[in-house]
């Protein structure tokens, strides 16, 4: 019943802005470590933010003062703002989430680490 939907892709020209949407339901998201990916064909799929449970946030380099990762506690709901957008950005996003262990640790950029995925949305940069 865990589902993640993304929403908020589209087209936009270089230095543009898009806000992306992750519905989340049947798990609680401040209750997890929330996570946004991204993937181009032949690709692996590359680490761009996460939150976790304590507001902390990480960023792949790349990214860092371009966007932002948030999460709205009463809609149950991820975020990711995404400023002066660049060609490189152009990828599939996909937001994922996974449980915080007890005694133990996480490797927050690590794709492998988190058992749920949403079906991700195209973010396509004009140039």
């Amino acid at each position: 019943q865990v589902q993640l939907v993304e929403s908020g892709g589209g087209l936009v020209q270089a230095g543009g802005s898009l806000r992306l949407s992750c519905a989340v339901s049947g798990l609680t998201v401040s209750r997890y470590i929330m996570g946004w990916f991204r993937q181009t064909p032949g690709k692996e799929r590359d680490f761009v933010a996460v939150i976790r449970r304590t507001g902390t946030t990480y960023y792949r380099d790349s990214v860092k003062g371009r966007f932002t990762i948030s999460r709205d506690v009463a809609k149950n709901t991820l975020y990711l703002q995404m400023s002066s957008l660049e060609a490189e950005d152009m990828a599939v996003y996909y937001c994922a989430a996974r449980g915080a262990p007890v005694g133990g640790s996480v490797s927050y950029a690590d794709f492998r680490e988190y058992p749920y995925w949403g079906q991700g949305t195209q973010v396509t940069v004009s140039s």
